[in-house]
């Protein structure tokens, strides 16, 4: 086990960098930079200095450097957690994150929890009661789930909410606890506002969750050994809690590896509807704005969730399946 974790850390840094690189890439491709608009004001205005002027607002973010020079410069500092210079307002990258990560963090473990709870009582009741009710109305909602994308679920919830209960759903807290120390009523006041970006956020991943709980359990179900049982007299409860369940969990586990980026991903149009202050607007304006350090941070924080949840997954399936080895190849 040992071993495997080791080697799996030992592909994870390689993997990283590659994948800072094409997003460091990617995002210089597009022509002008963060600071385009300032230059032109700069030219714009005249003056005997104003290159002089332009060369040193370069400097400062070192514009005046190759693509690759500067990727060098910031991958170098993420070792120290050094990302360099936003070009939002002129603040260090890390400052800039570590002013909303934690009102981020908290809405997105919020969310997968939610969506962990609802999918695996919605799914597995649904599978045991197949084509009752129950089982139609969970069908009825991972559709609409799937459906319905994120930012016009919260679209409707703000109208409703403002429309017919006079109350506003948007934000993270009440106005009046904004720049205010932590507090029991700002902290009952965040979790209040948690409700519905969760709702949003987590109901698309929920109806895909609880349709592949649903299908691998049927499939688990109607095995021979699952008869076998049954005629054996084995409680109904007892029988499923056996094996059934845990082989349909194979694939929920699995989801692990990618439920991560996706509710990130998935929160950045929604946290811009309820104006939420969180990292996805401000991941969204870098984007726009080729703010290149803060774009490429907050990608790279990505995919380290990324392949850390694809560890964590596979190390789950191992301890959940005993068919499942971290090792490949025959025994002999």
């Amino acid at each position: 086990m040992l071993r495997y974790v080791a080697k799996r850390f030992l592909i994870m840094v390689p993997t990283l960098v590659i994948i800072s690189f094409l997003v460091f890439f990617i995002i210089t491709l597009p022509p002008g930079n963060c600071v385009t608009a300032q230059i032109d004001e700069i030219l714009s205005s005249g003056g005997s200095n104003a290159m002089e002027k332009v060369h040193q607002l370069e400097q400062l973010y070192d514009l005046d450097k190759p693509w690759i020079q500067r990727y060098a410069i910031w991958a170098s500092g993420t070792l120290t957690w050094d990302f360099g210079l936003s070009c939002q307002d002129n603040q260090p990258v890390s400052q800039l994150i570590g002013e909303r990560i934690a009102l981020t963090m908290v809405m997105e473990i919020s969310t997968i929890i939610f969506i962990w709870v609802v999918s695996f009582i919605i799914g597995v009741y649904a599978a045991t009661h197949q084509y009752r009710p129950g089982d139609y109305i969970a069908s009825f909602i991972g559709f609409i789930g799937l459906a319905i994308p994120n930012f016009l679920l919260a679209l409707v919830l703000l109208y409703v909410g403002k429309r017919y209960f006079g109350v506003s759903v948007g934000g993270l807290m009440d106005p009046q606890y904004i720049d205010q120390p932590w507090s029991w009523a700002k902290t009952r006041s965040i979790l209040e506002h948690l409700i519905i970006p969760v709702i949003v956020i987590g109901t698309a991943g929920t109806a895909g969750m609880i349709r592949r709980l649903r299908a691998n359990l049927l499939d688990e179900l109607q095995k021979q050994y699952v008869t076998t049982g049954r005629a054996k007299g084995l409680p109904p409860l007892k029988l499923l809690m056996k094996y059934p369940l845990r082989h349909a969990l194979n694939p929920f586990v699995s989801d692990i590896g990618h439920i991560l980026p996706e509710v990130i991903s998935g929160s950045v149009i929604v946290s811009v509807v309820l104006s939420l202050p969180t990292t996805g607007p401000m991941l969204l304006n870098a984007l726009k704005t080729q703010d290149t350090n803060l774009a490429a941070t907050f990608l790279l924080l990505v995919a380290v969730l990324t392949v850390i949840g694809t560890l964590i997954s596979d190390l789950l399936l191992a301890a959940l399946d005993p068919r499942i080895r971290l090792q490949g190849g025959r025994e002999k």
